[in-house]
């Protein structure tokens, strides 16, 4: 096993030597989930009900029947559906707010130990290719992967079966040496269902949200936990 997990579910190390594969999600993962969680937690209801003359906290109740009954669907990524469904230009109204578009602490540094590393850097993401996109223009996020991956591609998101069959026919890999790091245990979930054998949550996706205080899978606060091991960098 590369992890060491105590009982509390903190790691305490990964053997990188043991590993061939790390996969890395985005949102929430590698950049502040903070962002996306504003944009269509506040922003996108604020926009949406100043067409139909309603408030925010308005807009909020109404449309969260709505976006619960696509989450986990590759549709509650999906800009193309929510414009539709809203009558909104998402990707216009998105692009008005990339500033807020940023890294979670230490996750470029992590990158850049990575990059200097003999694995094979994967990022799998469940954003929308232009969401993709805007933040790979806002941040240099393509430099540190050897490639990135939106389930969009594949037409099904992480949390389905699909998803890891696909990306295993096109990007083969050694389940059992392969680490993924994601902040949704939903998807962790899937991909232990698949065979993943080492799985890392974190503990606090977005900054504005107080850390989570449990989770069913070995969670990290910031990414200097885990990178001993890899190479050194200027």
């Amino acid at each position: 096993m590369a992890l060491t997990v105590a009982s509390c579910q903190s790691v305490k190390g990964v053997d990188w030597s043991q590993l061939g594969t790390i996969l890395l999600d985005m949102d929430g993962t590698l950049l502040d989930l903070e962002f996306d969680n504003h944009f269509w937690g506040t922003v996108i209801p604020g926009e949406w009900g100043r067409q139909r003359g309603l408030d925010v906290a308005t807009s909020q109740q109404t449309l969260a029947p709505l976006f619960a009954e696509q989450q986990g669907r590759l549709n509650w990524y999906c800009l193309d559906f929510w414009g539709k469904t809203l009558d909104l230009d998402i990707p216009h109204i998105k692009s008005a707010y990339a500033h807020g578009i940023r890294w979670r602490p230490q996750a470029e540094r992590f990158m850049q130990h990575l990059r200097a590393s003999h694995l094979d850097v994967v990022m799998i993401t469940n954003a929308h290719p232009l969401t993709l996109q805007m933040k790979a223009e806002r941040l240099p996020l393509a430099r540190w992967f050897d490639v990135m991956i939106s389930s969009h591609h594949y037409d099904t998101p992480k949390e389905t079966p699909a998803f890891w069959n696909r990306l295993m026919a096109e990007r083969p890999f050694d389940p059992g040496r392969t680490l993924f790091i994601d902040d949704s245990e939903y998807v962790l979930d899937a991909a232990e269902t698949y065979g993943i054998a080492h799985l890392i949550t974190l503990r606090q996706p977005d900054s504005t949200v107080p850390p989570r205080q449990t989770t069913r899978y070995p969670a990290i606060h910031h990414f200097d936990e885990i990178i001993d091991g890899l190479p050194a960098v200027d």
